[in-house]
């Protein structure tokens, strides 16, 4: 049976080659068909690289074929509506309906399982408000900012030209100039096609300094105050890590630095180039925020901040340290989960490096407040939010405003093939292939841009209003609920301990993980008191 295919292909050969001898003019065809089989069976039985052809010829090739169309296979007829693989079909449905402007209402009641444990909800008052009509907004900008930035409460998460399409990066800044939210350039840098319809943008600043770039590589300042100064750049964000690939440097082989890549990171077209794990422009918490301080007196004032995933407590607590003996704060710090998106990531990575979100968010908050901060400094939040009550949820745990990069990606086009990596995206959104990035109109996908963001925003003051409250800066953990067992109900401030203001500067007489942590942090190093030199 190992070599029934083989088998087949030599009788149809010989059946086909004495038919053809007969009738020439019916059965040519069909004969060299049979023999091109017999002669990749005769090939694969030969070979020696794969075991398997050699003891299924032919036959092992429909099992290549089968998983290489796998994933399309699971998700559009094998995976229920709620199964998340990243995203289920149930939360891109409602981003395609957003964008596109059509009714998102679902009918007959949810699909979700409410008794299943971790299951979340917003408790709703009997004292419910209309929601209001006008967007709210955050205002980013501490007491050293003299340019501050009235965000969105949902703007577009850190995202490169390069590892996006030129037209997909058009597409999303100019859904964000007609809806007033920001756009995150991402660590490529800002681009031509950032540029083009002169939507708000956060420049993201990660270690390679690309846009700020010396030719070592190193930060120059001179570059950075000659871009910062734009007018379109309303925020600087420095990427200390991201959640997809935490303490993951990249290098952006030269074959890929084509000429609007090189003008966009201000490196030589072919030029392989760098971007290490670790920032070179400061080496200690201290340094860090005298970088801040350089980086806003640079723009002009803007709200300078930075993006990391949480690692090890302490070491967000040392930046905390650092704050309060230099008397520098960034504006702001944008919180990135493990379960974040990215276009290529080693897998141990993504599966088990790096602490999801809403850990991650109750950590800097509590931190923050702890330490007397937190009036001071505003806090973004950023992993797998495409829903108002994503966004809402978030912001009861601490967040101020959330972004959103798989969201947005989905409303210009994005069907969650999972080939981001392999340059033949089929929607056009991930790949700089010319012809298959043809696929996005961007007057038609910046509507949906805009209908996206206007819906979801929406979704999230209607969530907040059943609440009883007017402005989600008024949410509280007591008003996140979560089923911890299956007759266990918790609100998020039985589930979490909140700190009060303060309290990591005082002696406390209950000494928990908090203490144990701020107790290693120093601001004169990334390392733990205990190891320092």
């Amino acid at each position: 049976m190992r070599y029934i295919g083989l088998i087949a292909a030599f009788v149809a050969t010989g059946v086909f080659a004495g038919l053809t001898f007969l009738a020439p003019r019916y059965f040519a065809l069909f004969f060299i068909i049979s023999g091109l089989f017999l002669t990749v069976g005769l090939r694969d039985l030969l070979q020696a690289e794969h075991a398997l052809l050699r003891n299924y010829p032919l036959l092992a090739h429909f099992r290549w074929l089968f998983e290489a169309i796998r994933p399309e296979i699971r998700q559009y007829l094998i995976e229920s509506d709620t199964e998340a693989a990243p995203f289920s079909r149930e939360q891109r449905s409602q981003v395609y309906a957003r964008a596109k402007g059509a009714n998102d209402a679902d009918p007959f009641g949810t699909e979700l399982d409410v008794y299943a444990e971790g299951h979340e909800w917003l408790a709703h008052s009997m004292a419910a408000r209309t929601p209001s009509e006008t967007p709210p907004r955050v205002h980013i900008g501490g007491p050293d900012c003299s340019r501050p930035y009235s965000a969105s409460t949902l703007n577009i998460s850190a995202m490169s030209f390069g590892s996006l399409s030129g037209n997909a990066i058009r597409a999303l800044n100019k859904g964000a100039a007609k809806g007033g939210f920001a756009h995150d350039t991402g660590e490529g840098s800002i681009s031509r096609h950032h540029k083009e319809y002169g939507g708000d943008l956060i420049w993201e600043l990660g270690s390679g300094y690309f846009g700020c770039r010396a030719k070592d590589g190193s930060f120059d300042r001179a570059q950075f105050v000659d871009r910062a100064s734009d007018d379109q750049v309303k925020m600087i964000e420095i990427k200390m890590s991201q959640g997809a690939k935490p303490g993951h440097g990249g290098v952006l082989p030269g074959r890929k630095v084509t000429q609007e890549i090189a003008e966009a990171r201000g490196v030589p077209v072919g030029q392989t180039c760098v971007s290490p794990p670790y920032h070179t422009a400061f080496s200690t918490p201290i340094e860090m925020m005298e970088f801040i301080a350089d980086l806003r007196e640079g723009s002009g004032g803007k709200p300078v901040g930075f993006k990391l995933c949480i690692g090890h407590g302490w070491q967000f607590m040392s930046l905390a340290k650092a704050m309060l003996k230099t008397g520098i704060t960034p504006d702001f710090i944008v919180i990135d989960g493990a379960e974040g998106g990215t276009g290529a990531a080693p897998l141990e990575l993504a599966d088990n490096v790096g602490t999801p979100l809403r850990e991650g968010l109750v950590w800097a908050h509590n931190t923050l407040v702890g330490a007397g901060l937190r009036e001071r400094i505003k806090i973004g939040a950023s992993g797998k939010i495409t829903s108002g009550f994503r966004m809402a949820s978030n912001m009861a745990l601490g967040a101020d405003w959330c972004n959103s990069a798989r969201g947005f990606m989905f409303a210009v086009g994005c069907v969650q093939s999972e080939s981001c990596h392999t340059d033949r995206c089929p929607t056009g959104v991930a790949t700089q292939n010319p012809r298959r990035q043809r696929a996005i109109v961007v007057p038609e996908k910046a509507e949906r841009v805009y209908h996206f963001h206007r819906a979801t925003v929406a979704a999230m003051q209607e969530v907040v209003a059943t609440v009883g409250l007017d402005h989600p800066a008024q949410l509280a953990p007591e008003h996140l609920c979560r089923r911890t067992r299956d007759s266990e109900i918790q609100s998020a401030d039985q589930v979490y301990r909140f700190l009060k203001t303060g309290e990591l500067l005082v002696a406390s007489a209950r000494r928990g993980r908090y203490e144990a942590a701020w107790a290693r942090a120093q601001a004169e190093s990334f390392l733990p008191r205990s190891h320092a030199a």
